[in-house]
């Protein structure tokens, strides 16, 4: 992973970071528990459920890991 200059205003929750790049949240959220972009700690803002978020990613990273993402088409039922 190349390091990439972060600066505050750079730093997005998934749904935000999903929407600038198209790429699923599910899928911002294993690049980040496998490494492949850095996590940071958020600002403890409420959604509209009452949840919150905590988890913030850096979207230079996420817009350089989505250059190359291509998604994998899903199996669907097999005939029994």
């Amino acid at each position: 992973m190349r390091l990439v200059e972060i600066r505050p205003d750079d730093l997005v929750f998934a749904h935000e970071a999903s929407q600038a790049t198209g790429v699923p949240q599910q899928v911002i959220r294993q690049w980040a528990s496998r490494g492949k972009i850095r996590k940071f700690s958020g600002e403890n803002r409420l959604t509209g459920n009452g949840h919150e978020y905590k988890t913030m990613y850096a979207l230079p990273e996420v817009e350089e890991r989505a250059r190359a993402y291509r998604a994998t088409p899903q199996r669907g039922n097999r005939a029994a």
